[in-house]
């Protein structure tokens, strides 16, 4: 049986003056057991930094790649937006990473981190920012109550 990975529970950790925050330990041992880095981003749809393996990346590009006309603005504009904003990052030993000022601006983000697991990959957000996004979407998932397919025959 396959083991599954996924980043889970909403995390608040310290960031230093240098821009370093420890990984929770959960998304750490992720890490440790598939690979070695992990790989962040700006968001493209919100203020918050988007986490995950790189593998998950590779996803990603085959699927631009499959769903987009190779030479298309749409993929020219989201490879861009993605890959070129990416950067691998590695733990020190004790848990740090160190996210670029780049990063750190647009999720606005200065002493406080929030990390919010999202299966494959995990966000990393604003405390601020993140209790208003959480309320909204709170709000919205109760209002619309999304049907979910399980896969499974009833």
């Amino acid at each position: 049986m396959r083991k599954v990975f996924l980043f889970m529970d909403t995390i608040v950790n310290k960031v230093d003056a240098k821009g370093r925050v420890s990984l929770p330990a959960d998304y750490r041992a992720i890490v440790k057991e598939l690979s070695s880095e992990i790989v962040c981003y700006r968001s493209l749809s919100a203020p918050c930094i988007e986490g995950c393996l790189e593998d998950t990346l590779d996803k990603l590009a085959n699927e631009i790649e499959n769903s987009t006309d190779f030479f298309s603005e749409t993929q020219d504009n989201v490879t861009n937006l993605v890959f070129g904003d990416a950067k691998r990052y590695t733990f020190d030993s004790t848990g740090r990473i160190m996210l670029s000022d780049k990063l750190l601006k647009h999720a606005g983000i200065t002493d406080t981190a929030v990390f919010v697991g999202k299966g494959r990959k995990f966000q990393i957000w604003n405390p601020e920012n993140w209790e208003k996004e959480e309320k909204r979407i709170r709000a919205e998932v109760l209002k619309n109550r999304p049907v979910l397919k399980t896969g499974k025959d009833s």
